[in-house]
């Protein structure tokens, strides 16, 4: 778009309100005044929330940062960089993206030629998501101050002038992003607070709840009775005295995304929508307690329904919310996996669902809704027999949706058209698209004609590539080349599927890497990978660790044990409870399938994985010692009763239903928990961890080190400055590749 074209834009933008509905919204009277004491901002025009109940949790307020002066000096790229999560503007001729080409990924813009690239923001600061607003006049992104969990939403002009905070400002916040308004004029966005007795010991607040007066049921999430506190940072709920009303007649929290306006304030979620000029308060749509995970997924275009993602991994829900009342119109269980669950059709009379309710794969589902939001009528749009569909994207004229599906972990892209309203399954055969790489990690719309790709493969590093016909995939310029994916001397390799079985019968799959120059019939040294999640799943997109390892003359073999996506619902399940310790069994028949196919040395094994993967390892280690010659636990749990302890308070209720209770389940935990069984431990352990991660405290490795060296086994620490969970800095990651090749050479070549 023309530079004087877009500042006529951006002027008749000048004084517009937040789009409101028919009828005066439910709001509370004072949204943005909240815990803190701050005074609520005023806006030009009448508050929208005026008569409404009281919200107790901090509205989000912009702030305005002071170094938003324009476009930023590329810094000299780094070769190995990667490029993903395009959104584009209206026109399709620019587009946003993450790029790491500084050392960290960092908010960038160009044409969709790639002719002219620009860095919007040279903090520091990890991003994690971007999303330009359908009027072309801001762009917002999430980042990570400090690297660590806690994340802030922010937004810029294209030219790089008025860069300014929008959520997650204030001590103890943070904030996830959510879609735009159809026109552009508002944001939603998450916020979650800490309850003020779950900031740790010695800080004063409300006393918690005796177990007796806990809800057993908190927003979609069944609990057990009991839910009870615990020590550590965080309390399972996090429920000041009078912050959270109970479960009782005509009380009923799941179905109502208003009703307990104090749950934000007990340490839930609170979504809103923001104006990102700051002209009018911040405006309140919903909140979840309990295993939160609310978002706000799409507005419909006249504004009177919301899109809603909420409910704890593995019973995620779709939350038609009307706008004009606190009333859930419509509920629909959905996948986990990617948060941009569907899309309003224009005229808000059907939404297209990326849903798995009722089936083992996700398919596409069209709910046929009234007037009020009401569904009346469900069904299934597009299938696939042994495929889930993984992500969908809807054009903005309702005319077309994008579907990627996963094939036992690659991709396969098509475009389906979709019909009106009404008008029964979509008759015309989808059209597929052509891949240069293996995964599909997103898609989003590229204006009138074509539509922008980031995709990853095993050989080449992530980047965004332009569709602009929809069928003939274009690269970017300022995506890295093919040939640059790997250091000179270390080729980049192909990995192969492998199908195996469990000792219970249960199929696994997975992907082996060959060392390259290794012929057929010599057994290697092999490092067994194993992801995080546990629902996470090995894709063949490229891993610098895998080739780290590779070129020091070791197989990699990354399988998906019991747990893991991509494989149906009920191989996700089929670790819940006294499951895991099959899990875990699966981790040693994975070895022994690599031997008993010829790949694997049995004497030169080794194990590694990072967060939950990070806790096989060392269950692995303990449950099975005679297997591995060494093994290094990345961010990984030693013990479920620290774990929990220690973690963020909305990471301890999701885990809970994937672990289990700490309190009810507290005998399997502890049977589950590698630190249970340190004795047993034999073999030398590296242990890596972020110095931030609050998700996985590194606490977690620094008991395991500590028991392993008193029992007089090998074990080192590598603590890494300014990380999270997630290690995203350059310096960090090749510090991390480089230590992790050397303890696995000096292990498994000697």
């Amino acid at each position: 778009m023309a530079a004087d074209a877009r500042n006529q834009l951006i002027d008749e933008r000048r004084g517009r309100q937040l789009p409101t509905a028919p009828a005066a919204p439910y709001r509370p009277t004072t949204t943005v005044s909240g815990t803190s004491g701050r005074p609520a901002p005023t806006a030009p025009t009448e508050q929208l929330s005026r008569g409404r109940p009281t919200f107790t949790s901090t509205a989000p307020v912009a702030v305005p940062l002071p170094d938003a002066q324009g476009l930023r000096d590329a810094p000299t790229p780094l070769v190995v960089h990667g490029c993903w999560y395009p959104s584009a503007d209206p026109t399709g001729e620019h587009v946003a993206f993450i790029c790491d080409r500084g050392g960290v990924p960092q908010l960038w813009a160009s044409s969709a030629d790639g002719s002219a690239a620009h860095l919007l923001d040279t903090d520091p600061d990890p991003v994690t998501e971007v999303s330009w607003s359908p009027d072309g006049h801001w762009i917002a992104y999430t980042s990570a101050p400090g690297g660590g969990e806690h994340t802030r939403v922010l937004c810029v002009r294209p030219d790089g002038t008025g860069r300014r905070v929008l959520a997650g400002a204030e001590p103890g916040q943070f904030a996830h992003l959510g879609c735009w308004t159809r026109d552009g004029s508002a944001l939603a966005v998450t916020v979650a607070e800490p309850a003020a007795v779950a900031l740790g010991h010695g800080m004063t607040g409300h006393a918690p709840h005796p177990p007796s007066e806990v809800p057993a049921e908190a927003h979609g999430a069944v609990l057990p009775a009991g839910w009870a506190d615990r020590d550590g940072h965080a309390t399972l709920l996090g429920v000041g005295g009078g912050n959270r009303v109970a479960a009782g007649p005509g009380r009923h929290p799941a179905p109502d995304p208003h009703g307990d306006t104090a749950a934000a304030a007990g340490g839930g979620l609170a979504a809103y929508l923001v104006d990102p000029e700051g002209e009018v308060s911040p405006v309140l749509l919903a909140t979840e307690a309990g295993a939160a995970a609310l978002r706000v997924c799409d507005i419909s275009a006249d504004g009177r329904l919301a899109l809603l993602r909420r409910g704890p991994r593995g019973r995620r829900e779709a939350m038609v919310v009307r706008t004009t009342e606190p009333r859930t119109a419509c509920v629909v269980p959905v996948a986990d996996g990617d948060p941009w669950i569907g899309r309003f059709s224009p005229d808000g009379r059907t939404l297209w669902l990326r849903s798995d309710a009722h089936r083992e794969f996700p398919a596409l589902l069209a709910a046929t809704l009234d007037a009020g939001g009401e569904c009346t009528g469900l069904r299934v749009a597009a299938r696939r027999d042994a495929a889930g569909l993984e992500l969908l994207t809807v054009s903005d004229d309702g005319g077309s949706a994008v579907l990627a599906w996963n094939v036992h972990g690659a991709s396969e892209l098509e475009v389906l058209a979709l019909p009106g309203a009404g008008q029964g399954d979509a008759t015309a055969p989808p059209q597929a698209v052509p891949l240069p790489h293996e995964v599909v990690t997103r898609i989003a719309p590229g204006g009138p004609s074509g539509m922008f790709l980031a995709l990853s493969g095993s050989r080449r590093r992530p980047g965004v590539w332009w569709l602009p016909d929809g069928v003939s995939p274009v690269r970017t310029g300022w995506s890295a080349r093919d040939e640059d994916a790997a250091p000179p001397g270390r080729p980049p390799v192909r990995p192969v599927p492998v199908r195996l079985r469990a000792r219970d019968g249960l199929p696994l799959g997975g992907w082996y890497y060959r060392a390259p120059d290794r012929g057929p019939g010599r057994p290697a040294p092999c490092v067994i990978h194993l992801h995080g999640g546990p629902e996470e799943q090995e894709r063949p997109v490229f891993n610098p660790l895998y080739h780290e390892l590779l070129g020091r003359g070791l197989d990699v073999f990354a399988p998906d044990v019991r747990g893991s996506s991509g494989w149906g619902r009920s191989f996700v399940d089929a670790d819940l409870g006294t499951g895991r310790f099959s899990a875990i069994d699966d981790v040693a028949d994975c070895a022994a399938h690599a031997v008993a196919a010829g790949l694997a040395d049995p004497t030169r094994l080794a194990v590694m994985g990072r967060s939950y993967g990070g806790y096989l390892v060392l269950a692995s280690m303990v449950w099975h010692p005679e297997l591995f010659r060494t093994g290094i636990t990345v961010c990984g749990m030693s013990d479920f009763a620290t774990f929990f302890a220690g973690t963020e308070q909305w990471i301890a209720q999701s885990a809970a239903a994937k672990y289990g209770h700490p309190e009810h389940d507290r005998e399997l935990l502890h049977a589950l928990s590698p630190m249970s069984r340190v004795d047993a431990l034999r073999a030398p352990l590296l242990a890596v961890h972020g110095e931030h991660d609050t998700n996985v405290p590194p606490g977690e490795s620094e008991q395991m080190v500590r028991a392993a060296r008193e029992r007089g086994v090998p074990a080192e620490l590598l603590l890494l400055r300014n990380e999270g969970h997630e290690f995203l800095r350059a310096d960090n990651r090749r510090l991390f590749r480089r230590t992790a090749g050397e303890w696995m050479e000096r292990h498994l070549n000697d």
